[in-house]
């Protein structure tokens, strides 16, 4: 592992793009300690993520998910999540709207024009999103002061000016990813996400292991907490890298004295194949019913039986809660939305259809119409256990958290599934791009292969 770290220095270009990407994180990182014009930073601090009510919830998850911090009313607090909903919307519309498949199908100029459009789509979304932070997070109160002061507030050059300052920031952070992934290494976009949760990583640590009770208690706990977690991690990467490999068979030419064709190689289908976007739409849609029963139940006469009716289903759907309302519709959405994703990126009929046109098959297996039954079949049964291993990781941090202290709304947030895969999975996909560097230029990598015996004549 030293010799590898000693090699990665060792060539000047990977050395470059370490050096770029170390700068324009750190830039990132910056733009966090800048707050919005008008907004009173102490009292920000002090509040931390306790004041917004069942709007918290809401912050927490477009926190985790994007590596942003709206609670902090930082320049950068949006962070990359606008691009990241703008990027999803137009995936799945390239599987729906006939005109983006076709322009996906063009190559490198296709491609171009979808991520323009990304691009603007995610100038509204940006606005959208800075709306709720004004709206929410800065209308908040904290011992009798106010995010904002009340005056300049309501006032809508305040509001312009913030929503325009969010938005800016945002779209910087787009623009910083791109240049991260052009000439630095590794995805941009995923790195600034990662850097944006593994920077609250100390801080939320250390304000979990105060909490875990009494001085003789928070030893232990803490020792099975990390051993909890390492489990957890030691899972996640061996479910990431996991794959079913399917064999392909390369029909055989023959033209005169020479055979073409021939070779056997594999369709690798990853175990995971939906990666965490399962785990994002559930918790994004759970946060939603508490706040309309919220809602519904202030319009409501105060101890009547609507108001209550309204009240506990808000306190059954809440993620503080983990009632069976909740842990029930968490774990059929992520089920839900696991064969959904996958039904959308992997079609069964068209990988036959492409196999049958070049001559290629699966052994045993008739080309056309059995190999889709036969791969569509393959994709349910490894989907099922993708999306059991999501449901497992989405919801083994928050019963043992509720079961150590009093649950935390962030701290759930914070461990839960949607944290631990996207730290997990950015950094394995950073190590094998670094790892093929070192092996083009004939190093030794991060994964060591057995050495065969080498024979001298």
């Amino acid at each position: 592992m030293l010799e590898a770290l000693g090699n990665v220095f060792r060539v000047p270009e990977l050395k470059k793009k370490i050096i770029v990407t170390v700068v324009l994180l750190l830039i990132y990182r910056l733009g966090y300690h800048i707050p919005v014009p008008g907004v009173n930073y102490e009292v920000v601090r002090h509040a931390g993520r306790s004041v917004y009510g069942a709007l918290g919830d809401l912050v927490g998850v477009f926190n985790t998910i994007s590596g942003g911090n709206w609670s902090e009313c930082a320049l950068f607090s949006l962070g990359i999540m606008p691009y990241i909903s703008a990027s999803i919307i137009f995936s799945l519309l390239v599987k729906v709207v006939p005109a983006l498949e076709k322009l996906s199908k063009e190559g490198a100029t296709g491609t171009r024009k979808i991520n323009q459009y990304t691009r603007y789509l995610t100038v509204p979304i940006c606005m959208v999103q800075s709306f709720f932070v004004i709206r929410g997070v800065m209308a908040a109160q904290y011992d009798g002061q106010y995010v904002v002061d009340p005056e300049l507030y309501n006032t809508f050059w305040f509001q312009f000016v913030a929503m325009t300052a969010l938005t800016g920031g945002a779209i910087f952070l787009m623009w910083l990813g791109e240049q991260i992934t052009e000439y630095g290494i590794g995805n941009g976009v995923s790195l600034l996400i990662m850097s944006g949760i593994v920077a609250r990583i100390p801080e939320d640590i250390i304000a979990f292991i105060m909490n875990l009770g009494n001085e003789s208690e928070r030893l232990s706990n803490a020792f099975v907490l990390v051993a909890l977690f390492v489990g957890v991690v030691i899972g996640v990467v061996y479910i990431t890298k996991g794959q079913r490999r399917i064999p392909i068979q390369q029909q055989k030419l023959t033209r005169g004295t020479r055979v073409y064709g021939g070779s056997r190689h594999y369709l690798p289908f990853r175990v995971n194949a939906s990666g965490v976007m399962p785990i994002i739409f559930a918790q994004a849609l759970l946060v939603f019913p508490p706040l309309l029963f919220e809602w519904i139940g202030k319009l409501t006469p105060q101890g009547g039986v609507v108001n209550r009716i309204f009240t506990e289903l808000g306190s059954a759907f809440s993620a503080s809660s983990l009632g069976f309302a909740y842990l029930l519709f968490y774990v059929g959405m992520i089920y839900f939305f696991s064969f959904f994703w996958t039904a959308l990126m992997f079609q069964p009929t068209e990988i036959a259809n492409n196999m049958k046109e070049y001559g290629s098959f699966i052994p045993g297996i008739r080309p056309g119409t059995k190999t889709a039954q036969y791969l569509e079949k393959v994709t349910v049964r490894v989907t099922l256990i993708g999306s059991s291993f999501l449901a497992m990781i989405a919801l083994f941090p928050q019963i043992v958290a509720s079961a150590m202290i009093e649950t935390q709304s962030h701290f759930i947030l914070f461990l839960g599934g949607t944290t631990i895969l996207i730290v997990v999975g950015v950094a394995l996909d950073l190590v094998d791009k670094v790892n093929s560097y070192l092996l083009m230029r004939d190093y030794e990598g991060f994964i060591r292969k057995g050495r065969g015996r080498s024979v001298h004549s």
